[in-house]
C-alpha cells in the first residue's frame, strides 16, 4: 500500500508539474484530431480541458461556427474568430484550437503567452479523407479560386510560425496513442538538461563527477571540439522514429523533412521550432538550383544517385554549410567575436566561405572565417573557388602540406589552452570549428540519406520497410556516419557500402579491424576530398559500437597518434562488419567508369561518384536498390572529365577548362554556381604558408587584428 501510494503522487506530481500554471495549447488543421486528443490528454492529467469551437465561439456568438462562416464570410470570421481568442484566458489547461485560429497573430500572441503550441501535424492527404468522410466541404478561406488542398497547404506556414512542438500523427495512429505522444513531447520541452553531449573520449566515472559542466547542443556547436580532444555526441543517442512517423514524411517537401528531423535532434531551448524553421527555409529556400534540393535519379538497373550537388558550390558540403553559419550564429553569445577554422581537402572551403558570406551584416561583423588547404592537393578550380570567395571577414591559407598535417593543424589549435586563452584575453576572440569534427555539420547529411529513402518510397520503387544499401565515396566518415545515424533513427538502410581511392587506409580497416599509418603516404589522386588517412568521424562511430566506452576510445587514438595504428577487439569488428562493407578504385577504373557510364546513359559522373560506381558494382548483391551518393557536380573535376571522354588537349586555366566543358554540346550543362564564381574577380591573393604550426598560428592572429581590431 506504501509504494502504491507512492506511485499515485509521483503520477499527481509529475502530471501538475507537467502543466503547472501553463497551458498545452493543441495547434492544426481541421480533421487532425484536436478535440478528442484534447480531451484525452486532459483525463491523463487530470485538468480542465476547453474546445475553442464549442466553449468560446459558439457560447460567444450563439451560433454555430459553420453558420458564422456562411453569416459574415471569410475575412470578417477570421477578424472575429481573432476578436474572440484575445478576450479568452485560461490557466493550468488543455486548450483545443480552431484550425483557423494560428492565422490571427494578435489572438495566438495572446494564448501562446501563458501555453505550450502543440502542433498536430497530420498529412495533408489524411486530412483530405477525414474531412470527406466527416462531409465537411467548406473551412475558413476556402473559394472557387482556391481548393480544400490549397488552403491546408497555406495554413502551414502559420502553424510553423507559432508551434513550440511538433507531433507527427501520421498513418493509423490512435487519439490515445497521440495523446501519450503530446505528453512526451510537452515533457522534452520542459527538460532541455536531459539531452546533453559526451566527449568520446569521456569516462564513465568521468562524466558523473562532472555534471555541473553538461554540454548542450549551443555549446557543443560554438566549442567544435571536446577539451579533451575527442569530439561530441549525444550522451543519450539520436531520437527514434516509428515507421508511421516516417510514412508521415513520404508526401512532405525537402524542407518540411528537414524541420521534423532536426526539429527532433535539436532541443527548443537551443533553437525554438519556429526559428529553426526560418534558418531552413533560409539555407534552402533559393540556393540550390533544383527545387528537390537533393533529388534521387534513376542511373541504371537496381542503382539510383543521390544528387547532393545542387548548391552554390556543386558540392555535398553545401547541405550542412548553408546551414549551419544561421545556426552559429543563432547560437553564440552576442557579447563576443568568434573566429571559425576549417581545414578542407577540396569542397569545403568554398562552402564554408559561401555560407558565411550569406549571414546577415551585424553576423558577418562579429563572425570572421580562415581556411587551411592543401596547396598542393585541391584540384585547380576547387583552389579557384576558395581563392575567388575570399571577402573582408574570409581568408584562405595554403599550406605545403597534406589535408592530415591541415586537419592535425587545427585540433592542436583547438587543444592549445594557452593559445585560445591568449586570444580571448587579448582580442575578445573565441575560437570555433566549421569541419565535420562540429556536431551541427553532421545533421543536415542525416536528413538527406533519410529523404532520398523517402524519396524511393514516394517514387513507388520500394514500399515502406523495404531495404536499401547505400554507397559513399568516404574520406574523413562524416558523409557515411550520417547515413549510419539515419539506420539508427528508423530509415531502413541495409549496407552502407564505404568506397575509398588509392588512399585505401578505410577498406583495410573495415576488412581486418586493423587501423595502419605506418608507411602510409598520401597519393594525390583525382578524387582529392577523399584523399585523407585520419578520418576524423571514424573516432564517433568506434565510441558508438564500443558502447560509448571513452576510455577504450582515447587508448585506440593515442595508440594511433603514438604507434601510428591500432586494431579493434574481435567482437568489435563483429559488430562494425554488420554495418559496413568496403572497397576501393584505382584512378584508371575511376576514369573508365565515367567514360563508361557517360557511353550507355549520357550522365557524367563526377571524379567521387565514380569511385563509388565501381565500388556498387562490385559489393552490391543486386538483393535491393542501392543509393550512391553523388557528392559533388562533374565539372568541379573538368581536367579528370576531360581525361576520361578524351575530348581534347587539357588546359590549365580553370576557366578555360569549364568553358571547353561547355562549348561540348553534348554534356549536360557545367554548373551554374560554379561558373559565376569563377567569372568573378575576386581577391586572388591569398596566402601560402609552410607546414608549421607557428606561422598558421600566426596567421590566425593576422585575421583577428584585421577584422575584428
Amino acid at each position: 500500500r506504501p509504494v502504491a501510494f507512492a506511485q499515485i503522487w509521483k503520477s499527481w506530481f509529475s502530471s501538475y508539474s507537467l502543466v503547472g500554471n501553463k497551458n498545452i495549447i493543441l495547434m492544426g488543421p481541421p480533421g487532425a484530431g484536436k478535440t478528442t486528443i484534447g480531451r484525452i490528454v486532459g483525463q491523463k492529467l487530470d485538468c480542465p480541458v476547453i474546445d475553442i469551437d464549442d466553449d468560446v465561439l459558439e457560447t460567444t456568438w450563439n451560433m454555430s461556427v459553420s453558420e458564422k462562416l456562411q453569416d459574415v464570410g471569410n475575412e470578417q470570421f477570421l477578424e472575429e474568430e481573432g476578436k474572440a481568442l484575445l478576450e479568452f484566458s485560461a490557466s493550468g489547461s488543455v486548450i483545443s484550437l480552431t484550425g483557423s485560429n494560428p492565422m490571427h497573430a494578435a489572438g495566438m500572441q495572446h494564448v501562446k503567452k501563458n501555453g505550450i503550441v502543440v502542433y498536430l501535424d497530420v498529412p495533408t492527404t489524411i486530412i483530405m479523407s477525414r474531412l470527406k468522410s466527416m462531409k465537411v466541404d467548406r473551412i475558413v478561406g476556402q473559394s472557387p479560386s482556391a481548393s480544400l488542398k490549397d488552403i491546408l497547404q497555406f495554413r502551414k506556414q502559420f502553424y510553423k510560425r507559432w508551434c513550440d512542438i511538433r507531433v507527427l500523427c501520421g498513418g493509423d495512429i490512435t487519439a490515445e496513442i497521440a495523446a501519450e505522444k503530446v505528453l512526451d513531447a510537452v515533457k522534452r520541452y520542459q527538460n532541455s538538461e536531459l539531452e546533453t553531449f559526451i566527449s568520446t573520449r569521456s569516462s564513465r566515472s568521468g562524466r558523473s563527477m562532472e555534471k555541473n559542466s553538461d554540454k548542450y547542443f549551443s555549446d557543443v556547436v560554438t566549442q567544435g571540439l571536446a577539451s579533451d580532444g575527442g569530439l561530441f555526441v549525444p550522451e543519450k543517442g539520436l531520437p527514434k522514429f516509428t515507421a508511421g512517423e516516417w510514412e508521415s514524411l513520404i508526401e512532405a517537401t525537402y524542407v518540411e523533412r528537414a524541420q521534423v528531423i532536426l526539429e527532433r535532434c535539436i532541443h527548443p531551448a537551443d533553437i525554438p521550432a519556429s526559428k529553426l524553421a526560418q534558418i531552413i527555409e533560409t539555407a534552402y529556400g533559393e540556393n540550390f538550383a533544383c527545387s528537390k534540393i537533393a533529388p534521387v535519379r534513376h542511373l541504371t538497373g537496381n542503382q539510383f544517385l543521390l544528387e547532393l550537388f545542387h548548391g552554390p558550390t556543386a558540392s555535398f558540403k553545401d547541405f550542412a554549410l548553408q546551414l549551419v553559419p544561421h545556426i552559429f550564429a543563432y547560437c553564440i553569445p552576442k557579447s563576443c567575436n568568434y573566429l571559425v577554422l576549417v581545414a578542407t581537402s577540396g569542397d569545403t572551403g568554398s562552402a564554408v566561405l559561401d555560407g558565411f558570406s550569406r549571414l546577415h551584416d551585424t553576423d558577418r561583423q562579429r563572425i570572421a572565417v580562415m581556411i587551411f588547404f592543401p596547396e598542393d592537393g585541391v584540384s585547380p578550380i576547387q583552389k579557384s573557388q576558395m581563392v575567388g570567395c575570399q571577402k573582408e571577414n574570409a581568408w584562405s591559407v595554403g599550406v605545403k602540406s597534406d589535408f592530415d598535417f591541415c586537419q592535425t593543424a587545427i585540433k592542436q589549435i583547438f587543444t592549445n589552452s594557452d593559445y585560445t586563452g591568449f586570444l580571448t584575453v587579448e582580442y575578445g576572440t573565441a575560437l570555433a570549428a566549421a569541419n565535420s569534427i562540429n556536431w551541427a555539420r553532421l545533421l543536415p547529411q542525416i536528413v538527406y540519406h533519410a529523404s532520398a529513402y523517402l524519396d524511393l518510397v514516394h517514387q513507388d520503387v520500394i514500399p515502406f520497410g523495404s531495404p536499401v544499401d547505400v554507397c559513399i565515396p568516404t574520406g574523413n566518415f562524416g558523409n557515411i556516419l550520417a547515413a549510419l545515424y539515419a539506420k539508427m533513427m528508423g530509415i531502413p538502410l541495409r549496407k552502407c557500402i564505404c568506397a575509398s581511392n588509392e588512399n585505401n587506409v578505410l577498406t583495410d580497416f573495415i576488412r581486418t579491424g586493423v587501423y595502419d599509418l605506418r608507411g602510409r603516404k598520401l597519393i594525390p589522386t583525382f578524387s582529392p576530398a577523399v584523399d585523407i588517412l585520419k578520418s576524423s568521424n571514424l573516432e564517433r562511430y568506434l565510441h558508438l559500437i564500443a558502447n560509448e566506452d571513452g576510455q577504450l576510445v582515447t587508448q585506440l587514438y593515442n595508440q594511433l597518434e603514438n604507434q601510428g595504428h591500432f586494431q579493434l577487439q574481435e567482437d568489435l569488428l563483429k559488430k562494425l562488419q554488420q554495418d559496413l562493407v568496403a572497397g576501393w578504385c584505382s584512378e584508371e577504373d575511376c576514369l573508365a567508369a565515367i567514360h563508361s557510364v557517360y557511353s550507355t546513359t549520357g550522365y557524367i559522373l563526377d571524379t567521387h561518384t565514380a569511385i563509388a560506381k565501381v565500388v556498387a558494382d562490385r559489393l552490391q548483391d543486386r538483393a535491393c536498390p542501392i543509393i550512391i551518393s553523388s557528392t559533388a557536380h562533374y565539372s568541379k573535376f573538368a581536367p579528370a572529365i576531360l581525361r576520361a571522354l578524351k575530348i581534347a588537349e587539357i588546359n590549365q586555366n580553370p576557366l578555360s577548362q569549364l568553358h571547353l566543358l561547355s562549348s561540348y554540346s553534348p554534356l549536360p550543362p557545367v554548373h551554374w554556381g560554379l561558373l559565376e564564381t569563377l567569372k568573378k574577380k575576386g581577391n586572388e591573393d591569398y596566402q601560402v604558408c609552410g607546414a608549421d604550426m607557428s606561422m598558421l598560428m600566426s596567421a590566425v592572429e593576422t585575421l583577428i587584428q584585421n577584422h575584428f581590431m
